[in-house]
Formats: structure tokens, C-alpha cells, sequence
């Protein structure tokens, strides 16, 4: 039953009878009423005044009238100022509530054989350093993305690019060749991922005071860069490498294999996955061959040093290189490469790259690249652009090893939930065990709900500490609400009180009562409407607006010790469907939600 659908047709009838006029549903305008008036619904009547020829209040008045002669669904109706408040009979929520309680699959689409087929991409890691706060972001949106448009029945694949090869990857190489004395995780005890990332700070540092004495002998900033023995031997292992070298390649899938192993640790703890990973190392290559097949059909412009280009100026835009001079690509030739790649893997309907909106620019220019070289999908491509995540000290900065380590992220946050739910007694009932995968559970909720609350376009600040109260717009709120709700199921269960006995439509309910079969009822349409707008955040904001008001009316009504029978099975089942959509929603956003806390 879809209430609005239903209100919205009443007041196409009411106006047909009222003012003998067709309208169609585009014209009415119904809207959550306002916390501050009473009713359910409100119908902007300004849009009808050329209809009713009538002024705003004497039009709503006259439309609440006949609806609430003639339809069953309405109990009542005000007027404030051209608003015509509408107030939905009792009878109706408890049919509501009873349907979305035989409705297992409730707010979700089940996913069709032939149904839409999105990719979409996320994570894509460098080999040179592990994960961090900034990737965290990432992964957590691409895979929220992926879990809500299957709740939308579209096709997902969950890929990945990894950036295996280029300039950076060499320079970690370089350092280990240098200064690493063999070193490995074994040896040294480290994360693979974590190993190479003290290289790669290291080059830097060895570079900048490299640079240092340059400069100090009388060069230029500039000169000395060009003059740096370091970087030119980074250069030279680049070009040994795509040269296909034997000993630089052998090095390159040593120190890859280590960073790969460290990668799936984090993965698994971040509980993200992909179905299909793809390696710049693997895409470069038909990237260079397009980027060859352009320029061979006038697309694209050779320079006289040899570089490629594409000339951008007509579309209000700059000329951007494809080839270095030297034959060796750059990231918008592997993107053109992993882009065909991925067309020719599968039947793709939509492609969208979760990236971070400093590469707006990089993604216009590949839509135009690959539309240019005649490829369907170019202009279809979404760039889901999301902003910048910094901790309260400031901008991360890899090469300098300012970063936030994302293990050591996740281990911090588990650890903050340990702490806070021993000083306010969480886990005093619990054995140490459930201790455990209870606090982990909440850590790790803490730190997604933080970051997939927040609008994916906004730049965030994570707060730890904030993250992780148990009041507030937070993640554990959300889980101590469920586990709440769990609670009192079992004690109902305990003392034989049933919660699947029939709902007695007769029963008169509070504005509190119908507010939460109201919020049951939108959790659909918000799903749909996260889907639609690739916006995850509209996910966490309804769940935790649900969980605040159950809370009230948890503190308002009794459940369990309320005496009359039918009251009580009622507010059990509201309950009941409250947790359940509670867990739906968080599972779009990778949290488990506890039975106990």
C-alpha cells in the first residue's frame, strides 16, 4: 500500500468532482506534514488556485472536506494558510504495518536476470604505500553504492583498478634496491602494504636532500630537479621496466605480491570486496594502442619530441598529454585502456568511478577521449565525485608519512569502543568472546557510519573520539537502539508474550505510534531515492531519524508492561519492524548491528 499514491488520487477525484477539472498527479504536491502541525500529510494547494478560482484557504478547505466525507483513509484535516494538513485514518497505518510485517524484503528490489548491469569502480590503491584515511572514504562509498543499487535490483560488479606500475611505483623500488638490504615482511615483521610505504617516504626524503645540496651548490630549484641522479634513475627503471627487463620486472612482482597480501588483510577488515580486479600494469597497453589508433586517424597530434597529445581547446578546455616523449604513458592512457577492457569484459549499462572530486577534471576529459575514439559508452560515464577527508590535525601527505594508516585507523577505533563500552557497563552481561566481536562490531561501525553519513560532496573531518558515542547522530546510537529492541523481544518472548498474533485494526494510536509507521513505510522510497541520486548519506540520516524517534517513544510508551493485550502486540510489532529496517539499513552500509549491548 502506498499511502501517497492512493492521497494522490483521492485529490485528482476531489478535484474533478469539486471544480470539473482534469489534472494529472504532476500537479499535486504532497509533502511530509511539519513536525510542528498536526497531520500526516500536507497538499500544497497554490498550483489549484487557477482551477478552484477560489483563494488558497477556502480551496484546501473544500478539498479537506470532501476527502474526509469520501475516503476512508483520512481521520481529520486543518488548514494553515493555503495548507491543507491531512490526517491518515489509524486503521490505515495498522494495514500498512501489518503488511510490511508479512513483507520480508520490504524496501528492497529483488535483482532480475536481465536487469541493468552497473560497474562500479572504487579503492584503486597505488603498490608504493598501504591504505589510508582517504581510501577508507573510498572503499566505504563504492561498496555502500554497490549494496544500494542492488537494493534497487540493478546487476552490480564491484571492480577494482590498481595502480601497479608509473613513475611512483618505481621509486619505492628504487629505495629497496638501494637501502633495504633484502628486507622483507617476514623479516622485518611489517605488512607488506606497510613496507613498501616506508620505502617510498624514504625516497622522498633521500630525494628532497638530494635537491638540498643541489640547490645549496647555486642551482635552481628547477635545475636541480632536472639535475637529480635519483629521479633520473626512477625514470630509467620506468623505462627498463615497460621494456619488459627481466631483473626490474622480477623485482616489481616481489614487492607487488608483498603489498597484495597487505591489501586483502585491510580489505577483509574493512569487510569490502570486488568481483572483477583490473591492473594498470594489464591496461596500459590497449590504452597505448587506442592512444596509437588516434593519433594514426588524426584524433589525436604528435609533438616534435615525440609526445602525444589530444587538443581540447574546442571544448573550452586545454591540451592533454597521452604518450611521454620518451613512449611511456600516463594515468588518462591506462584509464582509455581499462575503460575498453571493461566494455569488452561485460555487457555494461552504467559505468561509475568512484573518485575523489580533485580528478573532476580527469574524468571529463576521459568521457570526451573516449567518445572521440568512438567508443558508445564515453558520454555515459558517472563520475561519482565525493570530497576530501581529513582528521582534525590537517591534510594527510603520503610522501612526507604524514598519513592516517588505515589499519591503524580500524585498530584505534575497536580499541576507543573497548574502552567506552567498559566505562559505561555495555559488556558487563556478555562473555569475553562476545565481548570481543561486539566491540569490534561497534568500532567498526563507528568509523563507516561516520563517513557514509556525511554527503558524499562535502569534504568531512573524522573525529574518532566523536564518532564513537553512544548518543547523538553516530553509529553505536543506531546499534544500542537495535540491540534495545532485541532486548525487549526477548523479554517479551520469556514471559510468553506473542508478537505474531493479528493487529486489531480498531485500535486508536498516538501521533507517536503513527509517525513511526509513517517513517516504516519511507524506508522504500528513500532506498530508491539514495539509488537514483547515488547518495548513500540519505541511507544513514532516515536510519538514525528512526532510531531517535523509537528511542522517544521508547521512553514515552510502555511496550511490555502496557496491559491492554492488543496495544501491547501492536507496539511489539512496531518494534520488531523498527530493528528489522534498523539492520537493512546499515547493512547497505557494510554494519553489523548487535542482538545485545
Amino acid at each position: 500500500m502506498n499511502i501517497e499514491n492512493i492521497l494522490q488520487a483521492a485529490v485528482i477525484g476531489a478535484i474533478k468532482e469539486l471544480y470539473n477539472a482534469d489534472v494529472d498527479a504532476s500537479q499535486i504536491t504532497l509533502q511530509k506534514t511539519k513536525k510542528e502541525f498536526k497531520g500526516h500529510y500536507t497538499l500544497v494547494t497554490f498550483p489549484l488556485l487557477k482551477i478552484s478560482r477560489k483563494n488558497p484557504e477556502q480551496t484546501a478547505q473544500e478539498i479537506g472536506s470532501y476527502l474526509l466525507e469520501k475516503s476512508p483513509l483520512l481521520s481529520g484535516f486543518n488548514v494553515i494558510k493555503g495548507f491543507l494538513n491531512l490526517t491518515v485514518a489509524s486503521t490505515v497505518w495498522l494495514n500498512l504495518l501489518g503488511e510490511i510485517d508479512n513483507d520480508p524484503g520490504y524496501g528492497f528490489t529483488p535483482v532480475a536476470d536481465d536487469a541493468p548491469l552497473f560497474m562500479v569502480e572504487y579503492s584503486s590503491p597505488n603498490t608504493n604505500k598501504p591504505l589510508h584515511l582517504g581510501h577508507i572514504r573510498n572503499n566505504l562509498l563504492g561498496h555502500s553504492l554497490c549494496e544500494i543499487l542492488k537494493a534497487n535490483g540493478k546487476r552490480v560488479v564491484k571492480t577494482n583498478i590498481v595502480n601497479d606500475r608509473g613513475i611512483h611505483i618505481c621509486k619505492s623500488m628504487l629505495a629497496w634496491q638501494k637501502w633495504g638490504n633484502g628486507e622483507t615482511p617476514e623479516s622485518s615483521g611489517k605488512k607488506g602494504d606497510h613496507l613498501i610505504g616506508d620505502y617510498y617516504v624514504l625516497f622522498d626524503k633521500e630525494y628532497k636532500a638530494e635537491l638540498a645540496e643541489l640547490q645549496a651548490r647555486g642551482l635552481t630549484k628547477e635545475e636541480a630537479e632536472a639535475e637529480s641522479v635519483l629521479m633520473k634513475e626512477a625514470r630509467e627503471m620506468l623505462r627498463l621496466w615497460e621494456a619488459g627487463d627481466a631483473s626490474t620486472v622480477e623485482l616489481w612482482e616481489m614487492m607487488n605480491s608483498w603489498v597484495y597480501t597487505g591489501f586483502d588483510e585491510t580489505y577483509k577488515k574493512l569487510g569490502v570486496t570486488f568481483d572483477k580486479i583490473y591492473y594498470e600494469s594489464q591496461t596500459y597497453l590497449a590504452g597505448k594502442e587506442e592512444v596509437l589508433r588516434g593519433l594514426k586517424e588524426g584524433i589525436f597530434y604528435q609533438r616534435e619530441d615525440g609526445s602525444v597529445w589530444a587538443d581540447l581547446t574546442q571544448e573550452g578546455l586545454d591540451e592533454k598529454i597521452l604518450l611521454r616523449s620518451d613512449g611511456t604513458s600516463v594515468y588518462m592512457t591506462q584509464d582509455i585502456g581499462t575503460a575498453k577492457l571493461r566494455f569488452d569484459d561485460y555487457p555494461i549499462d552504467k559505468m561509475i568511478y568512484v573518485v575523489g572530486n580533485e580528478q573532476n577534471y580527469h574524468f571529463q576529459v576521459l568521457s570526451i577521449l573516449l567518445d572521440r575514439l568512438g567508443f558508445e559508452f564515453g558520454k555515459g560515464l558517472v563520475h561519482f565525485s565525493y570530497g576530501m577527508v581529513e582528521l582534525p590535525e590537517g591534510k594527510m601527505k603520503s610522501r612526507e608519512g604524514t598519513v592516517v594508516d588505515a589499519d591503524d585507523l580500524m585498530a584505534e577505533m575497536i580499541q576507543t569502543a573497548r574502552e567506552t563500552s567498559q566505562e559505561l557497563g555495555k559488556l558487563d552481561d556478555v562473555s569475553p568472546e562476545e565481548a570481543e566481536r561486539v566491540v569490534t562490531m561497534i568500532g567498526m561501525g563507528a568509523l563507516k557510519y561516520f563517513i557514509l553519513k556525511v554527503d558524499p560532496k562535502k569534504n568531512m573531518t573524522f573525529n574518532p573520539k566523536e564518532s564513537i558515542d553512544f548518543n547523538g547522530n553516530t553509529g553505536p546510537f543506531i546499534q544500542y537502539t537495535h540491540a534495545r529492541i532485541k532486548s525487549v523481544l526477548r523479554k517479551a518472548e520469556e514471559q510468553g508474550i506473542a508478537v505474531d498474533g493479528p493487529l486489531q485494526t480498531a485500535l486508536v494510536l498516538s501521533e507517536k505510534e503513527e509517525g513511526l509507521v509513517q517513517m516504516l513505510a519511507e524506508f522504500a522510497d528513500v532506498v530508491k531515492q539514495a539509488g537514483s541520486e547515488f547518495n548513500v548519506s540519505l541511507i544513514g540520516n532516515y536510519v538514525y531519524d528512526l532510531a531517535k524517534e523509537f528511542n522517544q517513544f521508547y521512553h514515552d510508551f510502555p511496550i511490555l508492561r502496557e496491559k491492554d493485550e492488543a496495544l501491547r502486540t501492536f507496539r511489539l510489532k512496531l518494534s520488531r519492524n523498527v530493528a528489522t529496517t534498523i539492520k537493512k539499513g546499515m547493512s547497505l552500509f557494510g554494519i553489523d548491528v548487535p542482538e545485545q549491548m
